[in-house]
């Protein structure tokens, strides 16, 4: 009998597959939002060694974003996502350092705004029944946050 994991992961492992970009976008989205959330948590009960590896896991997850950025197709909002990734994972490192919940909380809002962000994206460029005209992620970026992100 598998597990209750292993059914979780072989449904997300199918669910990523067939994913678009802007799906596998949310994705390391919701995974750093779920590692920050357990940090939190261990934060708050003094398991360091909890809030250590959640939150290098989501230190981990932003990098990849970060390193998937297309400047020249993305432009100005991949650059303004590259300066967004990299403040978000400073204050982590921040927060680690100084164990503050506070800091932490803050970051785990800022995230899950720009992942709110992203769904809208979604949205707005992939009608129902029309997902095989997925853009790349920093086209998205740039048609989807350059009026709200614009500096």
């Amino acid at each position: 009998m598998q597990s209750m994991v292993d059914v979780r992961r072989s449904y997300q492992e199918s669910a990523i597959r067939g994913a678009t970009p802007i799906e596998l976008v949310v994705v390391l989205y919701d995974s750093a939002l779920e590692d920050m959330r357990r940090a939190l948590l261990a934060m708050q009960q003094n398991d360091i060694e909890t809030r250590s590896r959640q939150i290098g896991h989501a230190l981990i997850v932003l990098q990849q974003l970060q390193g998937t950025l297309d400047f020249e197709r993305g432009g100005n909002a991949a650059r303004q996502f590259e300066q967004f990734y990299s403040l978000v994972r400073a204050k982590l490192l921040e927060a680690q350092i100084r164990s503050s919940p506070e800091t932490l909380r803050e970051q785990i809002r800022y995230l899950a705004e720009v992942r709110d962000c992203w769904i809208e994206a979604k949205r707005i460029l992939q009608p129902v029944g029309n997902a095989a005209a997925a853009p790349r992620s920093s086209a998205v970026a740039d048609a989807g946050t350059s009026s709200r992100w614009s500096a």
